[in-house]
C-alpha cells in the first residue's frame, strides 16, 4: 500500500519525528504515543473514498476531552526513551482504516492492550473522549444506537397534567391542556450513535469484547456501518411538529439536535472492535472490516508501558527484572495479562528503599495467576 517516493500523497503531511523518522508517507497516525503539533486530523486526512462519503447535517460541535481516563488507560508520564516498536505494528492498519472509512477489528489474547489502541489513537490524532461500548450476551444494535424513556415521559406527563389541574373530561372534550414533556429529554443517544452524528473530524469508537455478543449483532451491525445513518422512529413520527429536537448524548451533559428523526454521520468515526478470538464471524460482516492480530509485547514494549504509566526512575529500578521474570512466567502459564504485570509493578515500586527486594519481587509474583483460572499461584517467600 505504501506508494513509490516519487508518487505525492493527496493533503499536507505532518512532519517525521526523530522516532518514526522511516515511517512510510502515507501514514497519519505515527504510532509515536505523541499528539499531532500545529496541524489536525482534518487538514492531514485525504477525502474518503466515493462510496464511503457522508453529508450528515447540522454539524456537531467538537468533543469533549478526557485526559483523567487517556492517563488512566495510557499512564500520564511520557518517557524519554518511548518505544514505537510496539506500535508500529499496527499502524499500518490503523492508518488504513483512517483512509478508508473502516472499521477495524483487533483480535488476541485476552490481556494484550486491544482496548488501548483506541486510546492511542485518540490522544495522538487528538479527537477527544473515546466513546466506549462494552458488550455482553444481552446486548443490542438498538442499545448502541439509542433508548427512549417512554414509561418516564408518560409518568412525568400524567404529574404535570395532574398539577395543572386537567382531567380526563377535558382531554375527552378536547379542551387544551398542559403539553407533554419534551421528547428530546427522554431520548439518549448511545456510545454508536453518539459517533454517527455529524462531527466534522471522527470520533474514536471502542466496541470492546464485541466476540460476548449475541449471535446476530455483527449483522446488524453491517447496515448501520455501510449507511453511516440511523432513524429514531419516536422523533420520525412526531417530526411535523417537532422537525428539530436536542435530545442527550453519550458524553457528559452532551446534546445535539436531531433533524426529522435521522441520524446521518459527516466524518466516519475510527471504529476500534476487540475479539478474544472466543467465536468467528460471518463473512460479510468481516469483509467490511480491517482485521489486525495483536501480537504478544516484548522487552522493548512492556519497558515503554511501565515507564509510562510510573516514570523512568522507577522503571529503571525494577523494569527489568520484573519484566524477564513476567515474560518467563507468561510462557509458563499460557499468556498473562498487562495488567498483572502493572500490578506487580505497582507493589514492587510501593516498597521502601530499606525494604528485601527479593520479598517483594516474590510478593508480586504471586499475583501472576493463570488467566483460565487453573493451577497455584507462586507462593510467597
Amino acid at each position: 500500500m505504501t506508494p513509490p517516493d516519487d508518487t505525492p500523497v493527496p493533503g499536507p503531511q505532518p512532519q517525521p519525528s526523530v522516532v518514526d523518522g522511516e515511517r512510510p508517507r502515507w501514514w497519519i497516525y505515527r504510532g509515536t504515543g505523541e499528539p499531532l503539533h500545529d496541524t489536525t486530523l482534518g487538514e492531514l486526512l485525504p477525502p474518503p473514498p466515493p462510496w464511503r462519503a457522508f453529508q450528515g447535517e447540522p454539524v456537531v460541535g467538537a468533543p469533549p476531552d478526557d485526559t483523567q481516563e487517556t492517563a488512566r488507560r495510557l499512564g500520564g508520564h511520557r518517557p524519554a526513551g518511548y518505544s514505537a516498536a510496539f506500535a508500529r505494528r499496527e499502524a499500518d492498519l490503523v492508518n488504513a482504516s483512517l483512509m478508508l472509512r473502516r472499521p477495524l477489528l483487533v483480535s488476541g489474547r485476552p490481556g494484550t492492550g486491544k482496548s488501548s489502541l483506541a486510546y492511542r489513537i485518540s490522544r495522538e490524532l487528538r479527537l477527544g473522549r473515546v466513546l466506549r461500548w462494552h458488550i455482553t450476551s444481552r446486548t443490542t444494535l438498538q442499545r448502541g444506537l439509542y433508548e427512549y424513556d417512554a414509561i418516564g415521559r408518560v409518568q412525568d406527563t400524567a404529574a404535570l397534567r395532574a398539577a395543572a389541574g386537567d382531567t380526563p373530561a377535558d382531554r375527552t372534550a378536547g379542551e387544551p391542556g398542559s403539553a407533554p414533556p419534551d421528547i428530546g429529554d427522554y431520548i439518549q443517544l448511545g456510545p454508536l450513535g453518539t459517533a454517527l452524528l455529524p462531527y466534522d473530524e471522527p470520533r474514536v469508537l471502542l466496541i470492546d469484547e464485541l466476540d460476548k455478543s449475541d449471535l446476530d449483532l455483527a449483522n446488524d451491525l453491517l447496515s448501520v456501518f455501510e449507511d453511516g445513518t440511523f432513524t429514531i422512529p419516536e422523533l420520525r413520527r412526531a417530526r411535523r411538529r417537532n422537525p428539530m429536537v436536542r435530545v442527550q448524548t453519550d458524553d457528559p451533559e452532551g446534546e445535539a439536535d436531531i433533524a426529522a428523526g435521522v441520524v446521518n454521520c459527516r466524518a466516519f468515526p475510527i471504529v476500534v472492535m476487540t475479539s478474544n478470538s472466543e467465536r468467528e464471524f460471518p463473512a460479510a460482516f468481516l469483509r467490511r472490516c480491517l482485521l489486525l492480530q495483536m501480537p504478544e509485547p516484548g522487552d522493548d514494549d512492556l519497558a515503554s508501558m511501565v515507564a509510562a504509566h510510573f516514570g523512568d526512575e522507577l522503571a529503571e529500578r525494577w523494569g527489568g527484572t520484573l519484566i524477564a521474570n513476567f515474560l518467563k512466567r507468561s510462557r509458563e502459564r499460557g499468556g498473562l495479562s498487562i495488567d498483572q504485570l502493572l500490578n506487580s509493578f505497582y507493589l514492587a515500586a510501593s516498597g521502601s528503599p530499606q525494604d528485601d527486594d527479593d520479598k517483594l519481587l516474590s510478593l508480586t509474583e504471586a499475583i501472576w495467576h493463570r488467566l483460565d483460572g487453573t493451577g497455584p499461584a507462586v507462593r510467597a517467600e
